[in-house]
């Protein structure tokens, strides 16, 4: 299977280009394909001929999307166009991520695949213009909602508290927002398994189970052995950010599990390892 990983040297694509190294991948990451470029796009797959294209190139900054509403647009949505209809020139199926901010998280059940999405934030917009882009542009194409990443490589939720608390800072967490954490480390795996089995459309792939920000950073000084850091739940309203969030994400794993996968590991046991392998020696 000769496959593509964009994005190749973030948080997922990382992990992506490990999970799938017996397929020896060709990672691509700026500055070597700009994927806002068609004609790039469509020179580097045509140079490659690749029968997977596994898009994890975006711009995931929800804030910064909020401001930069065209820069957000651009990447997120025409450039996931860009590669899908790259893909579509050489017969090859597109893998592209999006996210439970696609929803508006004003109900208090999980989200299946079929659900109408109504985003909240440009974010989720560019999102969401993304996986439309992809769909009509690519139809062999296999798209990915996640939801509350955190890695290896590079800054996140869990990195950033368990710093905070070793500095013996008081955090204000807020406390009425549920999603699932996912470990890159997991969805990569995952991701590897519906491509290999031939999967197309649309999926949620999480960690099992639901937690608030607050909650999350709870296990995550826990398993930090931080347990005395002052954490104090306080609502959205008292932690303004420029990007309105869902209050409720959380996606239920639905068409993965009717199709015979194993659901994933549940997020606490996920902030373990992820705490124990990466930020235990502080």
């Amino acid at each position: 299977m000769k496959t593509m990983v964009v994005g190749s040297r973030g948080m997922l694509g990382t992990e992506l280009m490990q999970a799938l190294a017996p397929h020896a991948p060709l990672g691509l990451d700026q500055p070597e394909l700009d994927i806002t470029d068609s004609r790039a796009c469509e020179a580097r797959v045509c140079e490659f001929c690749p029968d997977v294209i596994i898009n994890a190139a975006a711009l995931t900054d929800v804030d910064y999307c909020e401001w930069h509403e065209a820069e957000a647009l651009r990447v997120n949505g025409e450039g996931a166009g860009n590669l899908a209809a790259a893909a579509r020139t050489v017969g090859a199926v597109i893998v592209y991520y999006s996210t439970d901010y696609v929803f508006d998280g004003i109900r208090d059940t999980g989200y299946l695949e079929e659900d109408a999405p109504n985003p909240l934030s440009v974010y989720g917009r560019s999102k969401l213009q993304g996986e439309e882009r992809v769909r009509s542009l690519c139809p062999d194409h296999m798209i990915l909602r996640t939801s509350w990443l955190f890695g290896r490589h590079g800054r996140n939720f869990i990195s950033t508290i368990v710093n905070a608390a070793r500095n013996g800072q008081a955090l204000r967490i807020v406390n009425d927002q549920r999603g699932s954490p996912t470990y890159a480390v997991d969805l990569a795996a995952r991701t590897r398994a519906l491509v290999e089995s031939g999967c197309r459309g649309t999926y949620h792939v999480t960690n099992n189970g639901t937690c608030t920000w607050y909650e999350l950073a709870l296990r995550s000084v826990e398993c930090a052995h931080l347990a005395g850091t002052r954490l104090e739940p306080v609502s959205s309203s008292q932690f303004p950010r420029p990007a309105p969030r869902p209050a409720f994400s959380m996606l239920t794993n639905a068409r993965m599990l009717r199709e015979g996968f194993p659901p994933l590991r549940p997020w606490p046991e996920a902030v373990q390892d992820y705490v124990y392998s990466c930020l235990s020696a502080g």
